[in-house]
């Protein structure tokens, strides 16, 4: 067999560059690694959902031709969003699932969520899968692979959940020619909304932008949508639809944290003394209003696999992160669902004379800046943040949830090592620019400081 990239064994998935981590043989031994780490956990039905990438087809017949060859069964749904997949785990009599997407990543990119029960595995159970894989003991079967649609029973289900109002909203959604498209225009129209559609076929080529709506240039088209239409709001989703990005109705980019904020409220009326769940990375806005709305507020390390494990644990009724990944648990499965969220939002807008931009005109202004990535070798980076937390902790408050967030009065600085790359990843808010550039080149020293000091040991 081909040489394996070790690399492509991630914190949340297993990714890499389709063509050439990902050959017919390497995928064919993926599935048989997946179908025996199924098997041993007692599973022996699984379902397979694809993204509409250009390697998707062929990642898929090699990688279901391994699976089935260990004896597992595969309900194949075929071309859906991440969502839809996840949904399937609480709507379908099945044991687990794999999702074959790249999500947000570049087109060339490629890869597997995988499912057991109805959640998605990470860190250590993914290191399983590339050990068992390393051992090539593969358990032998004859599985049978069965086609089925989720699509209908998706779009029947989810208006259940909502409860939409009487004041009808216009709205633009962006799928970016990735999966959402399928599916985003139909649910919403279902729903009583007026909806205008930009870039809903599916083409693996991603012609008009790349389909990352954290990214402001991506947003370009849905800005100018909205403002030409004088529609409500945009809503805009990543490759697979597990990512949301929102506009509002004078074209601003709304963030994650700020979304949490509207999602929030409208769940504190409903359930009063309600928990959150919020990344690191999130506006101190963000914590201050849950709290000052009678809610509890749990910052919580970065990765949408750790922040879901987190709402669970802690029942809380909505969890998120500043990328887009939106999980309720109120109302909902507990996953996270673009699609859904936009539906949320289009259902607080349904109940209520505000625009968007008012629903916010109340959190104080802050500036921020975006993700800074300093170069960091993997071998010191916990170190260098570990020593930088020693140096700050005795004149300010510093929170240690994941890197170290240290708080000023004006403001606050993070730095923390990414779970995925040599890089620390800083970022920084206060009050007023002046206020941001003294946190963030006192900061920013200290980390120089330290980097070279800790490269000497």
């Amino acid at each position: 067999m081909s040489m394996v990239n070790p690399y492509i064994f991630r914190e949340y998935d297993i990714r890499g560059v389709a063509d050439r981590d990902f050959p017919d043989e390497i995928t064919y031994t993926l599935g048989k690694t997946f179908g025996t780490y199924f098997r041993q956990k007692n599973c022996s039905r699984i379902v397979l959902g694809r993204d509409c990438r250009l390697s998707s087809p062929r990642l898929h017949q090699s990688l279901s031709q391994g699976i089935l060859d260990t004896g597992c069964d595969i309900i194949d749904l075929n071309i859906i969003p991440t969502p839809l997949l996840y949904f399937s785990l609480f709507n379908l009599k099945v044991d687990g699932g794999i999702m074959i997407t790249g999500s947000h990543n570049p087109p060339d990119n490629n890869g597997f969520k995988i499912c057991l029960g109805k959640t998605t595995i990470f860190g250590e159970e993914i290191q399983k899968l590339k050990a068992l894989m390393e051992k090539g003991k593969f358990t032998q079967g004859k599985g049978t692979l069965i086609p089925q649609d989720i699509k209908e029973q998706y779009l029947k289900t989810v208006p259940g959940f909502l409860n939409i109002g009487k004041i009808k909203r216009k709205v633009v959604i962006d799928s970016g020619n990735g999966t959402a498209g399928i599916i985003a225009g139909p649910l919403y129209r279902s729903l009583g909304f007026e909806v205008i559609e930009l870039f809903s076929e599916m083409d693996g080529h991603f012609p008009n932008h790349h389909p990352d709506p954290t990214v402001p240039e991506n947003l370009s088209f849905l800005i100018t949508e909205v403002i030409n239409q004088k529609a409500d709001l945009g809503i805009a989703f990543d490759g697979d639809a597990d990512r949301i990005g929102i506009i509002n109705e004078q074209g601003k980019i709304i963030w994650g944290d700020q979304l949490m904020i509207i999602f929030s409220r409208a769940i504190l009326q409903e359930i009063p003394g309600a928990t959150f769940v919020a990344e690191v990375k999130c506006s101190q806005n963000l914590f201050d209003d849950i709290h000052r709305h009678g809610g509890k507020a749990i910052m919580w390390k970065v990765g949408h696999s750790l922040i879901k494990a987190k709402l669970k644990e802690e029942k809380a009724q909505l969890a998120g992160e500043m990328s887009g990944h939106i999980f309720f648990a109120h109302r909902y499965y507990g996953y996270d669902d673009a699609l859904y969220a936009g539906a949320r939002l289009l259902e607080i807008l349904s109940n209520t004379e505000k625009n968007l931009s008012e629903l916010l005109s109340d959190v104080p202004p802050t500036v921020v800046t975006p993700e800074i990535r300093t170069e960091c070798p993997d071998e010191i980076k916990f170190l260098v943040v570990k020593n930088l937390v020693e140096r700050f902790k005795d004149k300010y408050p510093v929170i240690e949830v994941d890197g170290a967030r240290i708080l000023f009065d004006s403001g606050w600085g993070l730095v923390r090592a990414s779970n995925t790359q040599p890089v620390l990843v800083l970022r920084f808010e206060a009050t007023d620019e002046k206020n941001l550039a003294h946190i963030k080149s006192l900061v920013e020293k200290e980390v120089a400081e330290i980097i070279k000091k800790v490269t000497k040991i």
